[in-house]
Formats: C-alpha cells, sequence, structure tokens
C-alpha cells in the first residue's frame, strides 16, 4: 500500500516518566519487534519527508540509545518533571520555519500506524479556516494524532503544567475538525504492567 507523503513535522511526546510502570519504561517495551518510542519515531518518519521531532527527558537516558540511527532531531527537555505542556513548549519552539502546520503524536498509543498519521496529515488544507485537525475512535472519541495550524503555535508558548494543549484545542471552539480511524488506536494507551500485558495477550504476544 502506497502511504501519502507530507511535508508536515511531528512532534512525539517522549520526555514522561512513565511512572505508573512501577520500574519499568513504556516507551522501551518491544511492540514490532522494537522498542516502542523507535517504533513510533518509525511510524512518523515513513509519512513525512519533514523533521520528526522527538521530546525526551534530559540526557542521559536509555530513550536516546533507542533512537540511535533513527532519522530524528532529539529536543530534551530540561523541565520535563512539571508536566506534559514543558514539552509542548519545547517542541513546538524547536519547529522550523515558514511550515503550515505540524502534528503532535504521544509515543504511548502502540496501535496507530503510517496509514492513520497520513489520514490526519492529509486532511490539512492550509487555505481553510480549520485550526486543528484531531484523529478519533471510530466512534468519534478524541485522540491522536493531531494536526496544529501554524497560527496556533505561539499559544504553546506559555502553557504550563500537565494539560496536554487542552487548552488550546479549547480556544479553537468550532475549528476543531475530527477525523476518524479504525477501532481505539486514536486513544489506546498502555499505561501500566497489567495494560501491557492484556494488551499482549489479545495480539497473541510476548
Amino acid at each position: 500500500m502506497n502511504i501519502p507523503v507530507t511535508d508536515m513535522p511531528i512532534l512525539l511526546l517522549a520526555a514522561g516518566q512513565s511512572s505508573r510502570m512501577r520500574g519499568a519504561d513504556k516507551l522501551l517495551q518491544f511492540v514490532d519487534g522494537k522498542p516502542l518510542i523507535r517504533r513510533q519515531a518509525d511510524v512518523a518518519r515513513a509519512v513525512t519527508r519533514g523533521p520528526v521531532i522527538v521530546a525526551l527527558p534530559p540526557a542521559p537516558h536509555p530513550r536516546y540509545d533507542a533512537l540511535i540511527g533513527a532519522k530524528v532531531e532529539s529536543v530534551p527537555v530540561a523541565d520535563a518533571a512539571e508536566g506534559i505542556n514543558a514539552s509542548l513548549r519545547a517542541g513546538f519552539a524547536a519547529m522550523p520555519a515558514g511550515v503550515d502546520a505540524a502534528m503532535l503524536l504521544l509515543c504511548d498509543l502502540p496501535d496507530l500506524t503510517p496509514d492513520d498519521l497520513a489520514q490526519v496529515a492529509t486532511a490539512h488544507d492550509p487555505d481553510s479556516d480549520t485550526l486543528i485537525l484531531r484523529g478519533t475512535t471510530q466512534d468519534g472519541r478524541p485522540g491522536h494524532p493531531i494536526v496544529f495550524s501554524a497560527r496556533l503555535f505561539e499559544r504553546f508558548k506559555n502553557l504550563t503544567g500537565d494539560g496536554g494543549g487542552r487548552e488550546v484545542v479549547k480556544a479553537a471552539g468550532t475549528r476543531v475538525v475530527h477525523v476518524p480511524l479504525p477501532g481505539n488506536r486514536a486513544r489506546l494507551d498502555l499505561d501500566t504492567p497489567e495494560d501491557w500485558a492484556d494488551w499482549r495477550a489479545k495480539r497473541g504476544t510476548t
């Protein structure tokens, strides 16, 4: 299958602490034969010629090792412990000049595919009034990936806390368009060892 390729930058959020994994790192769990963080970087790389920017905890950290050889730009987030908005500030500050939109993707959604990302990215029309395109579950629940118009980039500069950009999405009001994706892929994240065990059992993997 030919995947539509875009020039849109893609920002991966991978600076969280995996605090609910009881000592393990969810982004280093193996999915499709590689650590999840590398798998997500490769999925992003498959759909864009633009930069793939990965917000990471300060080095040294094993997640950097998982990305060796990946064609990504690593952005250390010095204040990552503050919450997800610290990663959003750092990631959007690293966006190249002149782009009209960027895609945001959480790294802990293991079922998303290059086709899913491409479906949301190719729905972007820079000449429309739409400010946000958001992947949803098949039944319409909002999730990821999310495409933000460059008209919103400035709004990320002063975000604090752990809101995950919800303030920006809410402010966009009716100028948000939902893009349904198959099943629950847009929202299925795995935060605990039990989540991972259940997901692997359903997949028939170990």
